[in-house]
């Protein structure tokens, strides 16, 4: 098996730009600081439940032993290969 790769290995990664969600987070928490009222639009924090037949069919799910259980997805056969030939 090979070694982890040391950090400098990683600069390609470290090159990224920032992640989009922390910066938009950052503007509106200086927005909320400056005292601005932040109508706030980003990713997913709902604050409506959803409809009751969404969740009855949920629920439903949820207790079917058959999905308590690993996909039968075998991955994307390409990057097996891949990780097969590194390793």
């Amino acid at each position: 098996m090979k070694q982890i790769p040391s950090p400098r290995e990683f600069e390609r990664i470290q090159a990224l730009p920032p992640y989009v969600f922390a910066e938009v987070n950052a503007m509106k928490d200086a927005a909320r600081a400056a005292g601005e009222d932040v109508i706030d639009l980003g990713m997913g924090n709902p604050d409506l439940a959803p409809p009751d037949h969404v969740v009855d069919k949920l629920v439903e799910t949820v207790r079917n032993p058959r999905v308590h259980r690993y996909s039968a997805s075998r991955g994307i056969r390409g990057l097996r290969r891949a990780v097969a030939g590194y390793y």
